[in-house]
């Protein structure tokens, strides 16, 4: 009797079936240049965000105490800033501005506020001071006790932004702070 190899028999039919083809294995091949090339991107993209997002600071020169730099009337625009962020401007002296009711309010606005009140003064200098120009505007800034730390930083960026090249921040003489507490509802 002949043997029957029933594995052997198996192993023919699914190995020469008519009609199947055999399965070619092919190698794994990935290509790694986009993945690369996002890596890259990614790299760039946090390094030059970080690059940008680094805080800026201004340097402010403070005089030494001493005797005090003496500046024209006219070049001269006092900003005084008081609580709830009430900004007020006066050219010149106090004294003249007080008696004949030259302290006007502004804002912190760009367009109908400080920016545009420093820019009137900046192009009357640049008509009235044949020396200096725009140049010569001196900016006092002097705060109260009630005014806010932004406002101070406000309005040097205006300081800033509207390029004045002389700019102090001072102390707020007795008068003024009184006249301020005297207008906190204006």
């Amino acid at each position: 009797m002949a043997q029957i190899n029933i594995a052997d028999e198996l192993k023919n039919r699914t190995r020469h079936r008519a009609g199947v083809k055999r399965m070619i294995r092919h190698t794994l091949k990935i290509d790694m240049t986009p993945m690369v090339d996002l890596g890259f991107l990614l790299i760039s993209f946090f390094v030059i965000t970080t690059e940008l997002s680094k805080p800026t600071t201004m340097n402010i020169i403070l005089p030494t105490e001493g005797r005090l730099t003496p500046v024209g009337r006219s070049d001269a625009l006092t900003i005084l800033l008081g609580r709830n962020n009430t900004i007020y401007y006066y050219y010149g002296d106090w004294k003249e501005a007080f008696a004949s009711g030259e302290i006007m309010r502004t804002s912190y606005s760009g367009t109908n506020g400080l920016r545009e009140v420093i820019g009137e003064k900046q192009k009357w200098l640049d008509i009235n001071n044949k020396k200096e120009g725009r140049a010569g505007l001196m900016m006092i800034i002097k705060a109260s006790v009630e005014a806010s730390y932004k406002n101070l930083v406000d309005v040097l960026d205006e300081a800033t932004i509207t390029m004045v090249k002389k700019y102090t921040v001072v102390k707020i003489s007795p008068e003024e702070a009184g006249w301020l507490n005297n207008n906190k509802n204006q």
